[in-house]
């Protein structure tokens, strides 16, 4: 019989709904997972001191996976950090403002610092990271420990910045994260590699770990578990990759897919 100890899934576009809510229920099914021995994972992109709020009701009964992957932490405790070198941050930096109509956000596990206070970049910002402050990114990068680089393009990644930051920052990690974003981090930074420092941590086996998905950024933590699932809203080029989908986030697919797991109708294999 296959036993599943730990499950980690994605926010937007994933566990959210369109409207960028939590499903009503999933509190109380995270509870329940974790009465039958079962650790939850939010993983996202987004910032450590947001996740924690969004999930206050039981974040002493989950893991948590910030950042894409630059942040572990387990209820109040990080248990891990990816910090970008100074040197790696001003590169990047140099390449960003070199596009029209993209701009850099530094995170760091308590805040998220920005220069313009350009539409709807600003807006965005606001509304994505709780704890944000507007700060000459130069002295953060030279006196926080920056762990990631959120872009936003409002030209859209694909048609603007994907095109030439990947080729220009070879030595760092640059994908897309949904809608207008994209990251930029340490090469090996990524849900994945933390999936796996989870693993260790905790011990548990590949087989133990399920996750869910939409997006490329979350390819890594699909592969890092043996029971991979995207929603049916999820990025063509991930839906080719992995191959069981599950219900839209419309439509609740990951919640509906938890409840089959904690009653045992889902068949794994």
């Amino acid at each position: 019989m296959t036993m599943i100890k730990f499950i980690a899934s994605d926010l937007d576009g994933t566990l959210l709904d369109p409207n960028g809510n939590l499903p009503k229920e999933i509190f109380s099914i995270i509870e329940t997972l974790y009465s039958k021995n079962i650790l939850f994972c939010p993983a996202s992109g987004r910032q450590l001191v947001a996740l924690k709020k969004m999930f206050e009701p039981v974040v002493d009964k989950i893991l948590i996976i910030a950042e894409n992957g630059a942040i572990v932490a387990h209820g109040n405790t990080v248990l891990y950090q990816d910090s970008i070198p100074k040197k790696k941050i001003d590169k990047a930096l140099a390449c960003v403002r070199t596009l029209d109509r993209v701009y850099p956000l530094l995170c760091t596990a308590e805040c998220a610092y920005y220069e313009s206070i350009d539409q709807p970049f600003l807006q965005y910002v606001q509304a994505s990271y709780i704890a944000n402050e507007k700060s000459p990114l130069q002295f953060i990068a030279e006196n926080r420990s920056v762990c990631k680089i959120a872009v936003y393009d409002a030209l859209s990644p694909e048609k603007n910045s994907m095109k030439v930051l990947p080729k220009a920052l070879k030595g760092q990690r640059v994908i897309q994260s949904g809608g207008n974003w994209l990251d930029i981090s340490e090469k090996h930074s990524n849900k994945g590699r933390a999936v796996r420092f989870i693993r260790k941590q905790f011990g548990f086996k590949k087989s133990e770990c399920a996750a869910f998905g939409d997006h490329m950024n979350d390819f890594e933590m699909l592969r890092a578990c043996k029971f991979a699932f995207v929603t049916e809203n999820a990025y063509p080029r991930l839906k080719e990759k992995i191959r069981s989908v599950v219900p839209s986030n419309a439509d609740n697919g990951v919640c509906l897919t938890l409840t089959k797991i904690i009653n045992g109708t889902l068949s794994l294999h």
